[in-house]
């Protein structure tokens, strides 16, 4: 049986739940890295890997979900709480537009306090201040903005595109299985309302991506139903760029779990490569897992090396503080026999020579 699954996989042809389940559990670590490099290579023959510049921009750290697995959230009233101001956007901005970066990826957390108002304004002045993408704000914040101002998901998402949005990162999915979502984070959006952000969001133009937080309290099964949830979404909306699996970590936080190992990283991201046949990118998780075990992930079925981080704060506050520079994710990248591309977040490949900072900057 597993022979048949294996040369099902090996065809690119889609596996159904009860094929997935048997082929995770039961297919030997390297077949499965053959398998899953085989989709990568047909997929994407040439041989690149791409990559973002980019920064994570926490634009507040307040929240109000208590989720047992972030080491980052402070509750309302904390002194250790913040909201940026605007001249404190700026200057961060500034920086990544002078390392050559792209895009920002801007994310909180569910604030009792920031109306709609608050965002619209926020993106208002990035957009007339610099020429940069706008990645933000995950599902579980929007359904936050629409309980709070008792307006409709669209009307949420049309108000912030207009703003200046762009694209919405995965973030907030954690396991889209609820039995999991309640005993980890059960004050945040359940799986379906995940999804309806999403799926409204590609219906009005804007690409997402997709992520798993894995290595908890979940079990393979929930994993594999996570995938399948997406890529049925997919089927529908084809809005997903691309999907990044990657491990909790379990330092300063309520949930004191040992971490995944790095087998079971990358099994999984070869079986995510598999089942996730109508998403054309995975990309590494090298902030959580290091820059050795990102670059053997490249054989594993991933093809892009995600952002370079020019600044990650919740996963630092787990005491996981990875640092790779544009030159270092270069270097990775060719000694595993690729070339290295900069992309923006559609994965349109970048000329690098055309972006410095003055180029870049807008008139203030």
């Amino acid at each position: 049986m597993i022979d048949s699954i294996s040369e099902k996989a090996w065809n690119g042809e889609r596996l159904t739940k009860k094929e997935a389940i048997a082929l995770w559990k039961n297919t030997d670590f390297y077949t499965l890295a053959t398998l899953a490099n085989h989709r990568r290579l047909t997929l994407h023959p040439a041989p690149v890997v791409t990559y973002v510049i980019d920064r994570n921009i926490n634009y507040t750290n307040i929240c109000i979900s208590g989720c047992r697995f972030c080491a980052f959230y402070q509750r309302p009233g904390a002194e250790n709480g913040y909201v940026l101001s605007q001249q404190e956007l700026a200057g961060k901005i500034e920086e990544t537009l002078a390392l050559g970066g792209t895009q920002i990826l801007l994310q909180g957390g569910m604030h009792p306090d920031l109306g709609l108002n608050f965002y619209e304004e926020m993106l208002r002045f990035i957009k007339e201040s610099f020429p940069i993408h706008i990645h933000g704000f995950s599902p579980p914040e929007i359904i936050h903005l629409a309980q709070t101002e008792s307006l409709g998901l669209e009307a949420v998402l049309k108000r912030l595109q207009q703003s200046g949005l762009d694209s919405i990162p995965g973030g907030g999915a954690e396991i889209l299985v609820d039995e999991v979502r309640s005993k980890i984070s059960p004050n945040k959006c359940s799986s379906t309302e995940w999804l309806e952000v999403m799926e409204c969001a590609h219906s009005l133009g804007m690409k997402t991506t997709a992520t798993m937080m894995f290595g908890h309290i979940e079990t393979v099964g929930h994993r594999l139903e996570h995938l399948l949830k997406l890529r049925e979404l997919q089927d529908r909306t084809t809005g997903f760029t691309a999907f990044i699996p990657w491990t909790f970590q379990p330092d300063n936080t309520a949930l004191q779990i040992e971490p995944a190992t790095a087998m079971d990283y990358l099994r999984t991201l070869a079986m995510s490569r598999l089942v996730l046949d109508n998403i054309a990118n995975i990309q590494v998780s090298w902030v959580t897992m290091g820059s050795g075990v990102a670059q053997v992930a490249l054989q594993f079925g991933a093809n892009d090396f995600g952002s370079t981080m020019i600044e990650e704060n919740v996963v630092a506050a787990a005491g996981v503080r990875h640092r790779l520079s544009v030159e270092e994710i270069k270097r990775i990248i060719t000694d595993a026999g690729y070339e290295a591309r900069q992309r923006n977040m559609e994965y349109e490949i970048i000329d690098e020579r055309r972006y410095n900072h003055e180029e870049q900057r807008a008139p203030k």
